[in-house]
């Protein structure tokens, strides 16, 4: 009988915005990876820790200024994303939208992910940048510098979102 050697397959995401509407591409792939029996790490860097980050995750917002495709899917003029509170009535509406379709929160989503076997890790520069420590990331989560995310992501599918 032969053995396979085949490597595992293997997907590497980068998260580089914190914003609700881009904290869901990378947990959904990262999700459907393990469901498929793929190696799933998700470096997150700049905004993107946000979405790990324990004082921030609960409170993702989406940006209505300088977000041309949200006006449409609201029928609103670009203009109005300016008023005070469009922005908190478009994060209600999307998470609203969200919740309808059976996703997580976002903090919920990220621990299934992280039970999956999902690794997470913030970027070590930026976390220097933004003043963090390892105790401000979400249970699990590691830190680790673009040098070792590239070892870690050598052969593997990589995905900037």
């Amino acid at each position: 009988m032969q053995m396979d050697t085949t490597p595992p397959r293997t997907l590497c995401l980068v998260a580089s915005k914190g914003s609700l509407d881009m904290a869901y591409p990378p947990l959904i792939l990262a999700n459907a990876a393990r469901m498929t029996g793929i190696e799933a790490s998700i470096f997150f860097t700049f905004w993107g820790l946000d979405i790990i980050t324990k004082s921030k995750m609960h409170k993702l917002g989406v940006a209505t200024v300088g977000n041309p495709n949200m006006h449409p899917w609201f029928h609103i003029p670009t203009i109005l994303g300016a008023i005070p509170g469009m922005a908190a009535a478009a994060s209600w509406m999307m998470n609203r939208e969200i919740e309808k379709l059976d996703f997580p929160p976002v903090p919920e989503f990220l621990e299934m992910v992280m039970d999956a076997g999902t690794c997470v890790y913030g970027c070590k520069m930026s976390m220097d940048m933004m003043k963090l420590t390892k105790d401000d990331l979400v249970d699990g989560a590691d830190m680790l510098g673009a040098m070792e995310f590239l070892e870690i992501s050598e052969g593997a599918q990589v995905m900037f979102i």
